[in-house]
């Protein structure tokens, strides 16, 4: 039976993510093992309404095929909500992907051949390295600190290993350290980007929902010449089951990112990019991710209590 499987199939394994999210199903048991968002934080009456709402009005349109950049109406409301960010994109430059899970594995298609080079963080984010594994790239994982990716020892890889296809982070509230990188830090790293080159992709899934006011500047929204993709997702803070994500990037590699999306699965869920849209647009959801974040803010510290007292 072997012999019928590509390499890649011989090679791949299972999603230790996935695995790991399978013990949630156990009675009694509180998981740390994976960011499943609290589902009493859903906000499911308002998506009870836009569901209704959707069907009766413009159902026609809800469950018909849309273009595989994605939804208009939703790719206007990410365009808004980024700038928030401080990343100023038109609703062309992005695409809307099914979860931003899928944007890992578009980037593995885009960028990676057998063999080539990826640098990330060292530790970093399991399903990502599932995601570029498939691709049998040389992973080189570039140590950290509290602040987040050393300078230091990304210039020595790069001058000993060569400029990788890319270099994947997490700046905010990385997985699985927790950690944030610092302003300085982020200046610095795009420094070096241009000075050597580099293309960085950049995923960002909870960088709203953390609890200081004034958020750090994403890497995207320090980019000068076109060289950070940034992906995000709503998992976090609207709905995982919806799997919206996207994708930002100069328009030669969006297209590419399109071009095997299409590919992929033709296009996201319409019915869910119009509800997500039509939360945005008229929803309160600023208000809603205050309501996650407090939420959050005070069972982190009830456990922080409890560990102090035990």
């Amino acid at each position: 039976m072997k012999a019928i499987f590509s390499k890649r199939a011989q090679t791949v394994k299972a999603s230790e993510i996935r695995e790991l999210l399978k013990l949630t199903e156990l009675p009694g048991l509180i998981s740390f093992a994976g960011g499943l968002p609290a589902p009493e934080l859903f906000p499911t009456e308002e998506l009870a309404e836009i569901c209704v709402h959707l069907l009766r009005e413009d159902g026609g349109k809800a469950l018909q095929y849309s273009a595989t950049e994605g939804v208009l109406s939703l790719r206007q409301q990410l365009s808004a909500l980024m700038k928030s960010s401080g990343i100023v994109v038109q609703p062309d430059q992005i695409l809307v992907t099914t979860g931003s899970q899928q944007a890992l594995d578009l980037a593995g298609k885009v960028f990676l051949d057998e063999g080539d080079l990826v640098f990330c963080e060292n530790p970093t984010y399991l399903a990502a390295l599932s995601s570029f594994n498939v691709y049998l790239p040389k992973i080189v994982g570039i140590e950290t600190d509290d602040e987040g990716i050393l300078p230091e020892n990304l210039e020595r890889r790069l001058l000993e290993d060569g400029t990788p296809k890319f270099l994947y982070v997490i700046p905010d509230f990385q997985n699985p350290s927790g950690r944030s990188m610092s302003t300085k830090r982020r200046i610095a790293l795009m420094e070096m980007a241009r000075k050597h080159d580099l293309i960085i992709f950049e995923d960002d899934p909870y960088g709203e929902v953390g609890f200081e006011t004034n958020r750090r500047p994403t890497l995207k929204s320090l980019d000068t010449d076109g060289r950070v993709i940034y992906t995000s997702t709503l998992s976090k803070t609207l709905s995982p089951g919806l799997r919206i994500g996207w994708i930002t990037a100069e328009s030669e590699l969006l297209r590419k990112f399109v071009m095997f999306k299409q590919g992929a699965d033709l296009h996201t869920n319409t019915f869910a990019q119009m509800m997500a849209a039509e939360f945005l647009g008229k929803y309160d959801y600023q208000g809603h991710l205050q309501k996650i974040r407090d939420a959050y803010q005070s069972r982190r510290d009830s456990m922080c209590d409890a560990m102090a007292i035990s």
